[in-house]
């Protein structure tokens, strides 16, 4: 696996390297002088819906709440239903804007449009002014709840409106945070959450988050990189995450010891905003060097994969306000070679949301993120187990979101005003 992506690499910054461009970017920062194909991406449209031939009239858009937990409601006028569970984590802080900033624009709007709606409720009230997490996550909450009832009309699964199902499968990487614990103790857990879930790749924390090259504790990334190799063998695939740890020559020393126990990617290995640096590290390694778990931004994404500064992306489908806006993403990495492995947001049904767009992609990783569902929220799926059996978890069918949640649970929450 790493010496395949190694080589691809390679190849793809030699033409580069051969054309003369590498290593000379324009006071722009661009490599290419031609990002055309990149542009029509973005311009073209995503949704699969054209059966849909009568307007979508969304009559009421609720958020209901129970303790922590929110649920995205919404009602067309002839009566079909959508509904969606958000990131919790993000929602506690952050609903009074769906409430005053996102819902009021969507009541009596055409569900069919929702591509158009999502540009307009950009501007809407000047939102473009909480870019981030603070518009995205509530943007996020209310399009998968449309894309549910647009699922229900037309007999589509989440992953069918937005592409060709490539995989009704979709295989696992354990994730692991044990930062703050020493090497020793960390390889141990990582160990026994590996064969919880009997995955065949995995996912561990270097550096100290943001740490400007701080580790937490002092040694424990360059002892824990050869001793995850050590320990699980030759065959296991294995991701680094270092969520912006170092500066680029810190990141660069670090990512070749990564490339020293033949690691197969790694992650943010400086502050996601670096965009420069980022590129920097990747024009270094041989590594493949993934991120975009924190960009919200369109534009920036086409700068990091015109210039590969990425090769691997990895939107959040919450944090980047959906599965409309991230498979642009993924169209623009496919179209220059590289892959989507999206980020998991660890709360409500994350993981769900993220196996029905893995499902619609040609250009998907071959590992996924897998924390674990949540099984605080009752929900019944006839199509799927929703476990991962022998590192394999099925991606629900049937229109929607493919799962039914338990009505008494829905009905225990109360409408946000």
């Amino acid at each position: 696996m790493h010496s395949r992506r190694k080589f691809i690499k390679q190849a793809a910054l030699g033409t580069v390297a051969g054309a003369g461009l590498l290593g000379n970017a324009s006071a722009k920062g661009d490599l290419f002088s031609d990002a055309d194909d990149l542009d029509r991406i973005l311009n073209e449209k995503v949704l699969r819906i054209s059966e849909l031939k009568d307007p979508v009239i969304l009559e009421s858009v609720e958020l209901l709440r129970h303790g922590n937990n929110f649920l995205c409601r919404v009602r067309s006028t002839d009566g079909a239903e959508g509904i969606s569970v958000s990131n919790n984590m993000q929602m506690v802080h952050l609903y009074p804007i769906f409430v005053h900033r996102i819902q009021p624009f969507f009541v009596g709007k055409d569900a069919r449009k929702l591509e158009e709606l999502l540009d307009e409720v950009y501007v809407f009230q000047s939102n473009y002014k909480l870019q981030s997490l603070a518009l995205w996550v509530p943007l996020a909450t209310l399009e998968f709840a449309v894309l549910d009832l647009l699922g229900k009309l037309t007999g589509k699964s989440l992953g069918q409106l937005i592409g060709d199902i490539h995989h009704e499968y979709i295989a696992v990487y354990q994730a692991n945070n044990y930062r703050g614990r020493s090497a020793e103790e960390s390889i141990d857990l990582i160990e026994r959450d590996v064969k919880e879930y009997g995955a065949k790749a995995l996912k561990f924390k270097v550096g100290g988050r943001m740490s400007n090259n701080a580790d937490y504790p002092p040694g424990r990334s360059e002892k824990l990189i050869p001793l995850v190799r050590k320990r699980f063998g030759p065959d296991m695939v294995i991701y680094a995450d270092s969520n912006g740890s170092y500066t680029p020559d810190e990141g660069i020393r670090i990512g070749r010891l990564m490339e020293q126990y033949n690691y197969d990617f790694y992650e943010e290995p400086v502050p996601f905003d670096w965009y420069e640096e980022t590129l920097e590290v990747a024009k270094a390694l041989n590594i493949p060097v993934a991120g975009g778990e924190q960009e919200p931004s369109l534009r920036n994404f086409r700068w990091l994969i015109h210039n590969n500064a990425l090769d691997i992306v990895q939107p959040d489908i919450f944090y980047f306000g959906g599965m409309v806006r991230s498979m642009k993403v993924a169209r623009m990495a496919e179209a220059r070679g590289k892959e989507c492995t999206p980020h998991i947001s660890g709360s409500g049904l994350g993981y769900l949301y993220m196996m029905h767009f893995v499902a619609a992609l040609p250009n998907a990783g071959p590992y996924h993120e897998f924390k674990g569902f949540n099984r605080e929220i009752p929900l019944d799926s006839p199509t799927s187990s929703l476990s991962s059996e022998d590192g394999r978890v099925k991606v629900p069918t049937g229109p929607g979101l493919g799962v039914e949640i338990e009505p008494s649970f829905i009905a225990k929450h109360s409408l946000v005003k």
